[in-house]
């Protein structure tokens, strides 16, 4: 999420997952301006009935600049996701707005002359999307003249000064996952301990570090156990040392920093009888036939796209259909969806601030009155014979 972005997948073993792109440095492209047309998988329903029932507004349409990295090898597939995504809102509700795609590479000089020329050309801009090209617009000293939207938190986040008010962030990010799982297991289990279980992976010690923090600022008591691992797979001895410190210390309930396959693992050796909550991280999938009955009962958090299909904001857009769809790219094609979304609605309402229910959760953003906000809360969820139930609690 929110995405370094490494894929999360349901296939073993599962690659580590991580909640920001980090991308190598490559050559720097020219910047290329041109009109979007909704890519290839995000196929979108013919006709919209509330957009023709509007009157073609007098006044010239709104444009919003996307500044993706299309031409980056790493961040090419990304790019492409959220590409989608935003393509199938703006056919839903194009009427009074224009598109126009910024190709540029990942070198955050190449992003910086980008932004610079759609700052000239569009009246809001959607983008960067690499972490280290929101980093340089928020820090070069360049002026943020026009309302942009970042796709990714900038680095350091937290450890900086402010960042210009013209400057929403909406990145995916698993760190705040993990402070909301951490706020519902304590609203579940009041004054419980907590057991944190993590991977060696950066992306893994960042959501544990971020659990145990908010649990301790909750007032509560947590310990954490490090299990090492192998082309993704833990190592038998770690599960064992970790199934006699839960036999010994017995918690209320572990927070598990892993990716669905390491969970497997783990909850193979432990059984089910203690509570298992976790991030997006530890979410399988929903693929027909493959209900993974070592996960049964296990609570998560995830974006409404992938838990609640029945969702009303998540019904109305399509799915999209791209051979190499993984969960990972799937929320960035739902970011796609809701960064348009909340561009659309910056414009219409200039200064208001709104809340809003989108597909990678609850919005509420603050906008154009002094400093940018935005909160996402994500909607909470128990996986239960191949699927998600809602949870009954938490958010």
């Amino acid at each position: 999420m929110c995405a370094p972005i490494e894929p999360n997948t349901s296939v073993a073993p599962v690659p580590p997952r991580a909640p920001e792109i980090i991308a190598p440095v490559i050559p720097e492209a020219e910047v290329e301006t041109m009109p979007v047309d909704a890519p290839p998988g995000a196929s979108v329903p013919s006709g919209n009935p509330r957009a023709a029932d509007l009157a073609v507004d007098s006044k010239p349409a709104t444009r919003i600049g996307l500044l993706l990295p299309t031409r980056s090898d790493a961040l090419g597939p990304p790019a492409g996701a959220l590409r989608a995504g935003f393509m199938a809102a703006y056919e839903r509700d194009r009427t009074g707005f224009e598109v126009k795609l910024i190709e540029t590479g990942d070198s955050p000089q190449d992003v910086l002359a980008a932004y610079a020329t759609a700052l000239t050309e569009n009246d809001i801009v959607v983008g960067p999307l690499a972490r280290s090209a929101v980093s340089a617009i928020a820090g070069a000293g360049v002026a943020v003249s026009k309302p942009t939207i970042a796709l990714n938190h900038p680095e350091g986040r937290g450890t900086g000064g402010a960042l210009p008010h013209n400057l929403l962030v909406m990145g995916l990010s698993i760190e705040d996952e993990a402070r909301q799982v951490a706020q519902w297991a304590a609203s579940e289990h009041p004054g419980a301990r907590a057991l944190v279980v993590s991977g060696a992976n950066a992306w893994q010690r960042r959501i544990a570090n971020a659990f145990a923090a908010q649990w301790k600022q909750l007032g509560n008591e947590s310990q954490t156990v490090e299990l090492a691992a192998s082309n993704g797979y833990l190592s038998e001895s770690g599960i064992s040392q970790l199934r006699n410190r839960v036999d010994a210390e017995q918690p209320t309930l572990l927070f598990t920093a892993l990716d669905a396959d390491q969970l497997r693992q783990v909850r193979a050796s432990l059984g089910t009888s203690v509570p298992a909550y976790g991030t997006s991280s530890v979410n399988p999938g929903t693929e027909p036939g493959k209900a993974l009955a070592e996960l049964d009962g296990v609570r998560l958090l995830d974006l409404p796209w992938e838990v609640q299909p029945d969702h009303p904001a998540v019904m109305v857009y399509p799915r999209w259909n791209a051979s190499r769809r993984t969960l990972d790219l799937d929320r960035l094609y739902a970011l796609g969806i809701d960064a348009f979304r909340v561009a659309r609605e910056i414009t219409l309402h200039p200064g208001a601030p709104f809340t809003m229910d989108g597909v990678t959760g609850r919005l509420s953003v603050s906008f154009g009155d002094g400093p940018a906000r935005f909160e996402r809360v994500q909607p909470t969820a128990v996986y239960q014979g191949g699927s998600f139930k809602p949870s009954g609690g938490g958010q």
